[in-house]
């Protein structure tokens, strides 16, 4: 089982102020964490931080903290009630890059406590903090056993993603992205998992990139088959798939299969509203959004702070006169963190949008009504494909991860949260994110829960994936 711990940004930073604070000594949290829970990948996410008030604990030495669990038992009451995970935190003040003595006697005793109280079928964590934040952690399964994390990742303006081992010697197709990237990075993409939402115009090209990048793990979603009319951007696409009506995702999954690198597969050709994708993509590391509905980004928005994942949005807007000329060419990348500003709140939609998508796909009839009487908008439909420009917004979501992941740009990534480019007046420009609403606060790392992302059309037939 591949078990990964995720925190948000904020969370981080909290945790290094407290479990650093620069005396040498020390010093601890717990945390109750959500569950993506699966036979083959458990994801732990952190719903609710708790940090161990310095005066709290009897001993505070450079290597070694002993405390008192009073603040860990209404996580305790919690994680029992509906079968949530405690995570313990601590700090190697020293930079001491592994679990000591100390530690394994100190997580047997507290995680046998914790399993009678809990008795969970499902792992538990114990993490530690090294000085600059980067951390690293085990698993601890029912029958006590200790497994090391596979990752932990912080979905921040810079995406942290520590991974245990070496993955030993890198293939030689990535050999040139080492180069440019070092070898830790690109071992990195080699241990991640990506998931792509929408595999035509711009999603096809971002997966041709993903693969030839290295990316370990593809997760692909995409409901819809070839058709002729979209053959021109469509990477890997023929008149044979369209003639047969092939899956998108199967179209896809072939062209990475003849590149003979490797890559691990899953394609789930069903709509991004159903549960077998909400659970796939929420078990990645990493999501690009490559759709044009206002539903489907505002189900991916949700998802990104329910399993705290990052999220990579990718719109194209075009528009001609009719009569050959070009009314608009212009395109986004918004990069989302879990803890930040959503996508509504930076406009690229709006909720009545949302409310006349959901009824246009609940109630056609309604939908055209009201959209005569003048009481709602239009959703766009149809609306013009070109694939140069497709190339480029593309490209700017894969260099937009890239840079979050082995951060090389001058400015911060906090400045880069948007990327617009004008191809009428060629101007490329960015953004940072802008104020946030909270909106989803309430639902950071809540992970697995009844329905799925609190939305009840997510509620049926819900099973172990």
């Amino acid at each position: 089982m591949i078990v990964k711990l995720r925190l948000t940004q904020r969370d981080h930073q909290t945790l290094m102020t407290h479990l650093l604070p620069g005396d040498g000594l020390e010093a601890v949290a717990v945390a109750l964490c959500g569950r993506r829970r699966s036979r083959t990948h458990h994801c732990l996410t952190i719903r609710q931080l708790v940090p161990i008030p310095y005066n709290e604990c009897k001993v505070r030495s450079p290597d070694r903290v002993t405390w008192s669990t009073q603040r860990l038992i209404p996580l305790l009451e919690t994680a029992e009630r509906e079968d949530l995970a405690i995570l313990k935190i601590h700090s190697h003040p020293g930079g001491y890059e592994d679990f000591s003595g100390t530690d394994d006697e100190s997580d047997k005793d507290l995680f046998n406590s914790v399993f009678g109280w809990t008795d969970s079928a499902f792992p538990h964590a114990s993490a530690i903090m090294l000085p600059g934040g980067r951390m690293f952690g085990r698993a601890i399964m029912p029958d006590g056993s200790f497994h090391d994390l596979d990752s932990i990742s912080v979905p921040g303006d810079d995406l942290h993603f520590w991974v245990g081992g070496d993955g030993g010697k890198l293939p030689s197709f990535v050999l040139r992205h080492a180069q440019l990237f070092g070898q830790g990075t690109t071992r990195r993409l080699q241990q991640m998992s990506v998931a792509v939402i929408g595999c035509s115009g711009t999603g096809s090209i971002v997966i041709e990139q993903l693969a030839r990048l290295g990316i370990g793990r593809l997760v692909l979603v995409d409901p819809d088959h070839v058709e002729e009319k979209n053959l021109n951007r469509i990477l890997n696409a023929s008149r044979e798939d369209a003639y047969l009506r092939r899956p998108k995702v199967e179209v896809m999954a072939r062209a990475i299969a003849a590149m003979g690198f490797g890559t691990e597969l899953e394609i789930i050709a069903k709509d991004m509203a159903t549960p077998d994708a909400v659970k796939a993509v929420a078990e990645c590391d990493v999501a690009f959004g490559c759709m044009d509905g206002v539903e489907g980004r505002h189900l991916l928005n949700r998802l990104a702070a329910f399993y705290l994942l990052p999220y990579f949005d990718i719109g194209v807007r075009l528009a001609g006169d009719g009569h050959g000329g070009i009314d608009e060419a212009c395109g986004a990348v918004h990069y989302v963190r879990p803890d930040g500003a959503t996508l509504q709140d930076r406009k690229v939609y709006t909720m009545d949008q949302l409310k006349a998508a959901g009824l246009r796909r609940t109630d056609p009839t309604a939908y055209r009504e009201q959209l005569k009487a003048g009481y709602i908008r239009g959703v766009p439909e149809d609306r013009p494909a070109v694939i140069s420009i497709n190339m480029h917004l593309a490209s700017a979501a894969i260099n937009e991860f890239l840079a979050r992941i082995h951060p090389y740009r001058y400015d911060d990534n906090a400045e880069s949260a948007i990327v617009r480019m004008n191809f009428m007046d060629g101007s490329y420009y960015k953004e940072g994110e802008g104020e946030s609403s909270g909106a989803f606060t309430a639902h950071l790392g809540k992970g697995d829960i009844r329905p799925l992302l609190s939305m009840p059309e997510l509620s049926e037939r819900e099973h172990t994936h």
